[in-house]
């Protein structure tokens, strides 16, 4: 009695027919199942699962960084605003618009780092050279007062100034 059928005739009265193996087993494949009148109908419901992607980033501390330490330009501070706007995209759930503005954080932040680098080279170049030419300089005073002689008024019996000074 467990394959059988309850099955409800034109004059309102039930009769259970039994039903056998090879029907039952040509119902399931077709996928038709049989329904019974007091049950209600089955619904599916469809789960979605998506894969498990991080939050986009918005490089809030680096543009920090840049906007205080390398504000090359305004850079720094340009990058700081556009990791806000990353911040406040991601917290309202647009993601693609906080990939956008987090790129052009990035961006402004790379930028920002590799003109201050240059700059920062830049002064130790000059100030190096610099110091290289002074260096000359005063070598070349060096050796023409060595070939001159003494410059008058160097020696202080010259300048007719004596120190008193006890010894």
């Amino acid at each position: 009695m467990d394959s059988g059928d309850l099955q409800m005739t034109n004059s309102g009265d039930y009769s259970y027919t039994i039903s056998t193996y090879e029907s039952v087993k040509e119902e399931m494949e077709v996928g038709v199942f049989p329904r019974r009148p007091h049950q209600p109908a089955v619904t599916s419901t469809i789960v979605n699962v998506n894969t498990y992607q991080p939050p986009p980033r918005d490089h809030l501390i680096w543009s920090l960084f840049s906007a205080i330490y390398m504000n090359f330009c305004c850079l720094g501070f340009m990058a700081l605003v556009f990791s806000v706007k990353a911040r406040d995209r991601k917290l309202v759930g647009d993601m693609d618009g906080a990939i956008s503005y987090g790129c052009t954080a990035k961006s402004l932040n790379i930028t920002a780092l590799v003109l201050s680098l240059f700059t920062l080279v830049l002064i130790i170049l000059l100030a190096a050279t610099g110091a290289m030419a002074m260096a000359g300089v005063n070598h070349q005073q060096g050796q023409q007062s060595d070939i001159w002689g003494s410059i008058p008024g160097d020696n202080e019996a010259d300048s007719g100034h004596f120190s008193t000074t006890a010894q």
